[in-house]
């Protein structure tokens, strides 16, 4: 076990024994989702995940210390936290430095989850290029292409540019591969037009590639896309005039960097009357159980060495 690690007796049993495990984000807590919400998704996610037969593993800075592992505790202290660092790959030495409180992102998680030795991680929707800022492109999809850890979500965020974001995840070498679906998920919606690499029809299929490339040495990540539930997903129409509004009004009030994707959400839920939260949370619980399936179905595959 990486003694950098803080892990629940759970998961450290877990991971000693082989057994399946999904690692979890812990920004949607801290900055994704509003009180009540985020602690109520969270939550479900983790239950989505041990319904499946695999267990949760949600990561985060406590107090300096990277946590492998949550108690319900933890989840409602860091979504009551006046401050929480948002760590990516830059901040993790900051909060572990400074002994801060820290949520991970898409790439924080990532990274722990790799240190941790768990192969598959669930989210809801991956960073990208930002639209009208080709230069503003998210860590997210660096550490895609450099850490090998297969990410399940429903594609970038749909506020981003997905035609660019599908191109630096190329020039990364990191393979889409559409889970039951042979175009890219827009989040909020089922279908973006752009293609994906390929179409599998089963998480068993989705594992085959991912243990493929664990054999070949490829430390690229692999994304996995799923669409959000039928159900759930908003009409493109009404996702898109939210999206251009709520960017247009981010950009007039001077919001930039980070702050923008949490800002840009939060209007599009205002615009949408709570619709598209519904989506997100949707497609967030979905993600969690479909990666845990394919947790399951790697364990028969050779387990890469863990990295000390």
């Amino acid at each position: 076990m990486n003694s950098h690690l803080h892990y629940t007796p759970e998961i450290r049993q877990a991971l000693e024994a082989g057994s399946a495990v999904v690692a979890l984000e812990s920004t949607l807590i801290t900055h994704g989702l509003p009180y009540p919400i985020n602690v109520e998704t969270a939550l479900a996610m983790e239950n989505a995940i041990r319904q499946a037969g695999a267990l949760p593993a949600t990561t985060a800075v406590l107090n300096g210390e990277i946590r492998v592992g949550l108690t319900s505790d933890d989840i409602e202290m860091l979504a009551a936290a006046d401050y929480v660092r948002k760590c990516s790959r830059r901040d993790l030495a900051i909060a572990i430095g400074l002994r801060q409180h820290g949520a991970t992102t898409v790439a924080g998680t990532m990274i722990v989850a790799h240190m941790a030795g768990i192969r598959v991680f669930a989210t809801g929707g991956i960073g990208g290029v930002h639209r009208g800022h080709p230069f503003d492109v998210s860590a997210d999809l660096i550490e895609l292409g450099r850490t090998p850890i297969a990410v399940v979500c429903s594609g970038a965020k749909s506020i981003l540019d997905l035609p660019l974001t599908l191109e630096v995840l190329e020039t990364q070498g990191v393979p889409v591969i559409g889970l039951g679906t042979d175009n890219l998920p827009a989040f909020y919606t089922r279908n973006s037009g752009l293609p994906v690499d390929v179409c599998v029809d089963s998480p068993e299929q989705a594992a085959e590639i991912i243990a493929a490339a664990g054999r070949l040495g490829m430390n690229h990540g692999t994304l996995v896309v799923v669409p959000v539930p039928d159900g759930d997903a908003l009409p493109v129409e009404i996702a898109e005039e939210a999206i251009t509004r709520a960017t247009a009004e981010a950009e007039s009030n001077g919001i930039t960097g980070k702050l923008v994707t949490p800002y840009v959400l939060a209007r599009v839920a205002d615009l949408t009357e709570g619709l598209s939260r519904r989506a997100n949370t949707a497609l967030l619980i979905n993600n969690a159980h479909t990666a845990a399936k394919i947790a399951l179905a790697l364990q028969p595959h050779d387990t890469p060495e863990i990295p000390l």
